[in-house]
């Protein structure tokens, strides 16, 4: 392993083949400022990204970790996703008070609902650190002791790095563990919901519009941001106010239309770019076919019993949506590959690999790479499915064996060292009685019956009849008593006794021999990504997303997903009418917005064409975690908000093709419309800014000069 030295220094530019790539936003001046200007953009680096000015990039939060959010008003006004916000909408929800139903808006800041346990991060500098972190690694390490020195060097730097009192510092690896830097970070922890649409606007289409264009959801939701007296991070307080935000973005009134340009700007979760083919190949083939069929078999049993039941669809309605996103991307992912020849496409690159390391004297170095490759995966492949098989039946799909699964760690903790006691019983406490806010043990009945064949075992009906888990009262007194009692009482449990075997197995084989066949293959990838940039140092390299701020750019782009197909890059709200269907769960319209359609009462949210815009397509290259990432137009005002990619495209985490790959964006103006005409907040209205960039030919931003660093 090396440290490659600014990598932007190698690559070549190429406006018209690239809009695909993840770019960190401390690195954009150069090639990338370049590449975006002759897209259309407006905009500088540093107006993008400055640790000494206001910028773009302090407006844009890390929602909870998993999503991302921006600050729409200098009272700490939020926008995020409406799924992204789900949990939290489901929270407050109840027969009584049914937001996800109905809808919420507050209409005042005391109204506005606190949110325990909810974040919103936001990065305040990034900081190159390779040179520290690798420093002392060299080839004849093991990857174990490699790993070993790059922690303690990066730990050693984290003490030392300069900070203020609330804020946080973390490093992360890019290229594949090439490249290290360091991420100077401020966390607020009181995040209150302001608002969000109703499911059938902020769900509309459901799982049969997932993943799919034409698209017409209002996947919105909206929160705020509190701080102390000194506009710091606080935890939950009445005496808190609104944040005041280093910046925020103004919202375009103006819209776009194809071949404008557009910057989606967040924190995409993970890729893996630079696969071989035969790892692309096992994913698609092997590895995601059979947890498509446990995800099926278990959104079988939860859809029907959510049609059923009210109160069943409030409890599950969070779970069924995190079950069926991933369980329709990977099915979107494999056609996707087939559909774009990748696997043959990536060999043929392979191959030109290869005849670079020839021509450069490189064999000897890193010719055993690819056939390694094959040969560790194939070894693999089997171990790698069945380990994944049980994460989605223990942990995804059914909550009576998420239960004993937890209980069977606290187990091993006592057994381990009886003074686990009153910790494990803590844990365990708080898990079960997550777990039991919202849990049908029929449903979850249903669901085991369905999904426990997938993985092999024998079903035995009779556990649900005779287990104490799936009550939460009786679950808990399974902890009364001493460290002793408590593992009699777990092991006397009919589903416990059940599924220990099943567990011990997994813990004691299945996943010590994925950790020991995963290792060898972790490290080949390091050192594949180091020898493809020394062999073919003009091609291109973005890191893969890692969770951490990343820029990407594109223009507003239709698409042909199949022969004499092509799909427009805007939808509007005459396709929210055409798809209504009363009284479905999915394509439902409330009859106010139907109202407001058929009086074409539209305000000053219309487009030209006097109809009201939805959502719009995008080359941007997106993925999970850039839900609810701002997308930008070329003077940095917010015109959309990025929630979905298309069917035929889910395969950009492996394999970005800018000929099918599109992102979806919920178009401002129909988020405006739905707070103001809707909604009749029209408060929240008065707290942005609207601007009008294209009819009122804003003037270009200056330059700023750059200040030497």
């Amino acid at each position: 392993m090396r440290f490659i030295k600014i990598l932007l220094l190698f690559f070549v530019f190429q406006v018209s083949a690239q809009q695909g790539g993840m770019w960190i936003p401390s690195l954009l001046e150069g090639m990338n400022e370049d590449e975006m200007q002759s897209l259309g953009s407006k905009l500088t680096a540093q107006d993008i990204y400055d640790v000494n000015n206001s910028s773009l990039k302090d407006a844009i939060g890390h929602f909870n970790g998993g999503c991302t959010s921006e600050v729409i008003s200098n009272k700490g006004l939020i926008l995020t996703n409406h799924h992204c916000g789900y949990g939290q909408i489901q929270s407050h929800s109840s027969l009584e008070n049914d937001y996800l139903k109905d809808g919420f808006w507050a209409m005042n800041l005391e109204d506005e609902l606190p949110n325990e346990g909810l974040y919103i991060e936001f990065i305040v500098s990034i900081h190159d650190v390779s040179e520290v972190a690798l420093k002392g690694i060299t080839e004849t390490m093991t990857e174990t002791e490699k790993q070993s020195l790059i922690s303690k060097n990066t730990n050693a730097v984290l003490k030392t790095w300069p900070k203020e009192s609330w804020q946080d510092v973390k490093t992360k690896a890019f290229y594949e563990g090439n490249q290290y830097f360091l991420f100077v970070t401020e966390r607020f922890d009181d995040i209150r919901l302001v608002g969000a649409p109703p499911t059938s606007i902020g769900k509309f289409g459901s799982d049969t519009d997932n993943w799919v264009f034409p698209r017409h959801t209002g996947d919105f939701s909206m929160f705020r941001i509190y701080a102390d007296a000194n506009n710091r991070p606080a935890k939950y307080s009445k005496d808190n106010k609104p944040y005041t935000p280093k910046h925020f973005l103004p919202i375009s009134l103006d819209g776009v239309e194809e071949g404008d340009f557009t910057m989606v700007f967040g924190f995409p979760g993970t890729t893996s770019e630079y696969l071989p083919a035969v790892a692309i190949e096992h994913i698609t083939k092997e590895f995601n076919p059979t947890n498509i069929a446990i995800r099926e078999a278990a959104l079988k049993v939860i859809d029907a019993k959510m049609k059923e039941s009210d109160a069943v669809r409030i409890k599950y309605a969070s779970k069924q949506a995190r079950i069926a996103n991933a369980w329709k991307k990977w099915i979107g992912e494999n056609l996707g590959i087939k559909k774009s020849n990748a696997v043959e496409k990536r060999r043929a690159f392979e191959a030109t690999f290869t005849k670079a390391l020839k021509e450069k004297g490189l064999e000897d170095k890193y010719g055993h790479i690819l056939p390694e490759f094959d040969k560790l995966y194939k070894d693999f492949a089997p171990i790698n499915i069945k380990r994944r098989n049980f994460i989605e039946v223990f942990f995804t799909t059914n909550e009576l064996m998420q239960m004993t699964f937890r209980a069977y760690q606290v187990e091993q903790a006592l057994v381990a060292n009886p003074d686990n006691l009153q910790r494990g019983k803590t844990i365990l406490t708080g898990q079960f009685e997550g777990i039991h806010k919202n849990y049908d043990a029929e449903l979850d009945k249903g669901v085991y019956l369905n999904v426990m064949p997938l993985y092999g075992k024998a079903v035995d009906v009779s556990i649900y009849d005779n287990t104490a888990f799936t009550n939460l009262d009786s679950a808990l007194k399974l902890l009364e008593g001493d460290a002793e009692t408590v593992i009699k009482n777990l092991n006397n449990d009919a589903a416990y006794s059940y599924s220990k075997p099943i567990i011990a197995e997994f813990f004691n084989t299945i996943d010590a021999e994925y950790q020991q066949k995963n290792a060898p293959i972790t490290a080949l990838q390091t050192k594949y990504m180091t020898a493809l940039m020394e062999a073919l140092p003009n091609a291109r390299y973005f890191p893969d997303a890692n969770g951490t701020l990343r820029v990407t750019y594109g223009q507003v782009r239709g698409y042909a997903p199949r022969d004499a197909v092509y799909y427009n890059p805007v939808s509007y709200l005459d396709g929210v009418i055409e798809k209504y269907i009363p009284d479905d769960y999915e394509f439902d319209v409330p009859q106010k917005l139907i109202d407001l359609y058929d009086a074409k009462d539209y305000g000053q949210y219309a487009d030209n064409n006097g109809k009201v815009p939805v959502c719009f397509l995008g080359t941007n290259h997106t993925t999970g975690g850039n839900s609810g990432s701002p997308a930008i137009d070329a003077e940095g005002n917010l015109v959309g908000l990025n929630f979905d990619r298309v069917w035929e495209g889910t395969m950009s985490d492996m394999n970005y093709d800018p000929e099918i790959c599109r992102n979806i964006m919920v178009d401002l103006r129909y988020v405006l419309f739905i707070v103001d005409k809707y909604a009749g907040a029209t408060h929240l209205i008065d707290e942005m800014t609207l601007v009008h960039p294209k009819k009122d030919g804003s003037k270009k931003k200056k330059k700023r000069k750059r200040k030497k660093k």
